[in-house]
């Protein structure tokens, strides 16, 4: 459906027509399905790959969850106007909580395996006794749950609200979806950076790092951006979204992957440099691990490929108002952020160097395609941009 701009309060919502998918949601389906069965299959006679594996393969896809709903929280915490046209595929993004939450349970069954502190009887580690307070088994599970809780009720309530405003357009929605916005940002940072922590620098409960929080935020943001990114084009090179989203909104948002590529850089740069300063053994640990052998070559591409090549790309104005040119950078972006969370668990199982395994690309497909099939039902359920947000006239009008 094509609708203008000069006339959007006459027109109907627009909706998602499965046409344009065909037999590829089955498809999805039975993808997900069956490398699923074959990830637990394979997992069984080899429980510590499949549990490294299948925990990189949910950060991956998490931290592009939580980046969602970290944009939909600074659209409405800030007032943005550029964003109403593409924020309702943020929601859509951040909806999938429920799901993510679902493939967190096969990483409770082999939890031992991954935090080896579970393990460790009170009395034998000083360091972890000193921690027994927060690395407990009782406190861990509590603390996961309510990760799981607040990011599935903070998405989905402000979907709610963005979805009931299209009925009635009442401003009201969008001042409840102000004030759930400045209650859940504590929330929000608090259940982002204790995540990280308990999950990815718990696998070596020795190691510590105060940056490690805003570290994972920065991936998380850029690659939900870039995600958005490529489901934006493919809407509008199936019809979608005309006159609703312009070359002006690529221009912001590859204005934006630039600020993050360079962020994302900044903390990284500052973690290493402050724990390399300090030469404290605690802190070393997690460098000297990751510059071993064949870590330290996919080290060297992470930060060639994760900065200096995106950063060179985004430099220039006018590429950045191309759609095929900004996807062919986004994904490469993600290309990257895959390395970078690959680089942060895999070299817990394997020390000696990169033994890349089948459930690495399994685990990847399982809950990847999974979540793709979930979004396209999503995608169906409600109209493709908010139809009758106040703000949605300036978001169309947005000048660069």
């Amino acid at each position: 459906m094509k609708v203008e701009s000069s006339s959007l309060a006459s027109k109907s919502p627009e909706y998602f027509d499965y046409k344009h998918v065909g037999g590829r949601f089955f498809s999805l389906v039975s993808i997900a399905l069956i490398s699923l069965l074959a990830s637990i299959l394979l997992g069984i006679g080899h429980p510590q790959q499949f549990a490294f594996s299948w925990l990189f393969a949910f950060i991956f896809f998490l931290t592009i969850c939580i980046g969602s709903l970290f944009w939909i929280l600074v659209h409405h915490g800030i007032d943005v106007e550029w964003s109403v046209g593409v924020r309702r595929q943020m929601e859509n993004m951040a909806s999938l909580f429920p799901v993510m939450a679902l493939f967190f349970i096969p990483l409770i069954f082999v939890a031992p395996i991954l935090w080896k502190w579970m393990l460790i009887p009170h009395g034998q580690s000083i360091q972890l006794d000193e921690k027994s307070a927060y690395l407990n088994l009782t406190f861990f599970w509590i603390r996961a749950a309510f990760y799981f809780f607040f990011f599935t009720t903070a998405s989905l309530l402000l979907r709610k609200l963005s979805v009931a405003q299209d009925k009635n357009g009442d401003a009201r929605y969008t001042i409840m979806a102000r004030k759930v916005t400045f209650a859940s940002l504590p929330f929000f940072a608090v259940c982002l950076t204790f995540a990280a922590v308990d999950w990815l620098m718990g696998l070596d409960f020795k190691w510590v790092s105060t940056m490690w929080g805003v570290y994972i935020f920065a991936g998380s943001a850029l690659s939900s951006l870039c995600v958005l990114l490529l489901i934006i084009t493919a809407l509008r090179s199936a019809g979608y979204l005309e006159g609703i989203v312009s070359e002006r909104h690529y221009s912001l948002m590859g204005q934006l992957m630039t600020a993050f590529t360079v962020f994302w850089a900044y903390i990284g740069f500052d973690q290493y440099m402050l724990i390399w300063y300090a030469n404290i053994p605690e802190e070393t640990i997690y460098f000297l691990r990751r510059n071993t052998e064949s870590w330290c070559t996919l080290n060297i591409i992470l930060v060639l490929g994760h900065f200096l090549v995106p950063f060179l790309l985004l430099l220039f104005r006018n590429p950045k108002r191309r759609p095929a040119y900004l996807c062919g950078v986004a994904c490469w972006i993600l290309l990257m952020h895959l390395l970078d969370i690959y680089i942060i668990v895999l070299p817990m199982l394997h020390p000696a160097g990169f033994r890349p395994s089948l459930l690495d690309l399994l685990s990847l497909i399982a809950i990847g395609s999974a979540l793709a099939a979930v979004f396209l039902k999503r995608l169906g359920e409600v109209p493709l941009w908010p139809l009758r947000d106040p703000r949605l006239k300036n978001s169309i009008h947005i000048s660069v």
